[in-house]
């Protein structure tokens, strides 16, 4: 099994990594405390140039998750108490949040199938595969090459169109409060 360091990622795989982190950092309390744990053991990350504070270096990735927020309302739907809705009104929810991050993630980004094969199709994964593009799960014995059942096909990403940021904006600001005057 081919395994890369971290100086060997790739763009994509960073960016796919960074989201698998921050989906369950949010939902796992403990998945967090032990990212947090991670973060602050070890090599120190790279200060940020002391003129630009954090929000100004990954403004970027402020912007697309503001922008997840304008089109799908994400933010909204992630910090709501679903508790007290019904499945059929989180359902109805959840598309129009669907139509709308996905409008705005075509903004951002090109993504393909890691694998072109329908989930559910019967797989050959050779040997030297990238650990990062393929997965193993369930019964893993022996050598590659691996058969077995492709369960998710994965996603990569072939362009990215992240925008520039401009100093005139605080990219602090997810989604600015709405008051309506009367």
């Amino acid at each position: 099994m081919k395994t890369n360091t971290s100086a060997e990622l790739s763009f994509g795989a960073r960016l796919r990594v960074a989201c698998a982190c921050f989906g369950r950092a949010l939902a796992q309390a403990g998945f967090a405390s032990q990212a947090a744990a991670l973060l602050g053991a070890g090599a120190e990350p790279a200060p940020a140039p002391a003129s630009q504070p954090p929000e100004r270096v990954h403004a970027s990735g402020l912007f697309v998750l503001a922008m997840l927020q304008r089109e799908g309302r994400l933010i909204d739907f992630l910090q709501e108490d679903m508790a007290a809705f019904a499945d059929a009104d989180i359902g109805a929810a959840a598309r129009v949040v669907q139509a709308g991050c996905r409008k705005a993630l075509a903004h951002c980004l090109t993504l393909e199938p890691v694998l072109p094969d329908a989930e559910g199709a019967a797989v050959t994964v050779p040997a030297g595969f990238d650990a990062n593009r393929i997965r193993l799960t369930g019964n893993i014995a022996g050598q590659p090459p691996f058969r077995g059942t492709l369960k998710h096909h994965g996603w990569a990403t072939t362009s990215v169109r992240f925008p520039a940021s401009s100093d005139a904006l605080d990219p602090r600001v997810l989604a600015p409060a709405e008051v309506e005057l009367t």
